[in-house]
């Protein structure tokens, strides 16, 4: 039996990761759990889940139990940590008795989400929960000399959260943390077009749009994108033209927060780490850091090197992983 598994997990606003020390990244699923509401009860979890968003009968509801990086629904999130183990297990085809557990949190969040967290996690069996803040996590998983005396700076875009760490010696310097990412750029898409287009389009579909033609604030060549939705108006559906330089405009808000957070971090750094920074510049990890010409636009905003992590989806899972074998070192330079 595989009675001391060390499992690294994830939890992420927009998806679930599960690291394994034997196998590695064995699960990766958006946080989306559908409920039954008639008997409280799970449907499905994960891709199936977020696969009926927007397309249920009333009873079934497809729920985020995660918001912002912190947990929204307690019940909800034990339950969907629950079946995402079940998954794991049969994945890797040993049993999960008692694990150890690492738990990423972000930087930002209070005592009272951590113990949330921490709870979640427990209630399922787990023999050791360890917590470990986000941005040491994606810097171990991005391959930064996390415990060395060098300046390592991380931003990490991600569904709920935006984080700015500059981690030193295993632990963090200084560090921000803005409720902005993934998930507001498609709050305010669907907005923009609603305002500009009298259209309603769905969550999935601002999704597509930024993915496909979304920049950061650069100079580009601009590209156009058909976007079906329902018109205001009439009540019907109705096909649109949205171009990437209107998609610019309209997630404008979210970067300049996330940028002005990276200048707040920077700005907090003792000065002996700011020669590391201008050498060894700034990584960037998250879903976020994918969206086109991000590296090229905070590399001309802030003036020094940015690079993007080998993995930028997985980097947090990973170093959460790996982390296992650090975490006494780790916590210690916490406390």
């Amino acid at each position: 039996m595989f009675s001391n598994a060390e499992v690294g997990i994830d939890l992420g606003t927009a998806n679930i990761l599960v690291y394994t020390k034997s196998k590695g990244i064995v699960l990766n699923e958006p946080s989306v759990v559908a409920i039954d509401t008639r008997t409280n009860q799970v449907v499905a979890v994960g891709t199936e889940a977020k696969e009926m968003v927007g397309k249920t009968p009333r009873n079934i509801v497809p729920i985020r139990p995660l918001k912002d990086g912190v947990i929204a629904d307690y019940d909800i999130t034990a339950q969907m940590l629950k079946e995402v183990l079940k998954k794991v297990s049969k994945k890797i085809g040993l049993s999960m008795r008692k694990p150890t557990v690492v738990v990423c949190t972000p930087s930002g969040s209070t005592s009272v989400e951590r113990r949330a967290i921490h709870n979640a996690v427990k209630s399922f069996g787990a023999k050791e929960v360890h917590l470990i803040e986000e941005p040491i996590a994606a810097a171990i998983g991005a391959d930064l000399p996390v415990d060395e005396p060098i300046a390592s700076v991380i931003v990490d875009i991600g569904g709920g959260t935006s984080e700015v760490g500059i981690i030193s010696f295993g632990g963090v310097v200084s560090c921000r943390s803005v409720r902005t990412g993934g998930d507001k750029m498609d709050e305010e898409i669907i907005q923009y077009i609603r305002k500009n287009f009298n259209i309603l389009i769905g969550v999935r579909t601002a999704e597509n749009i930024k993915m496909e033609i979304g920049y950061a604030l650069i100079e580009h060549e601009e590209q156009s994108m058909d976007v079906r939705g329902r018109d205001l108006v009439t009540g019907l559906p109705k096909t649109i033209t949205v171009t990437s330089t209107q998609i610019q405009q309209a997630i404008r808000e979210s970067l300049e927060s996330i940028l002005d957070t990276v200048r707040s971090t920077l700005e907090n750094c003792p000065p002996e780490l700011s020669g590391d920074i201008v050498d060894r510049g700034v990584t960037l990890t998250g879903g976020g850091s994918l969206l086109n010409g991000m590296q090229e636009w905070l590399a001309n905003e802030i003036y020094v090197p940015v690079h993007l992590a080998p993995n930028p989806l997985e980097s947090v899972a990973i170093g959460t992983g790996r982390s296992l074998k650090m975490i006494h070192k780790l916590q210690k330079a916490l406390k």
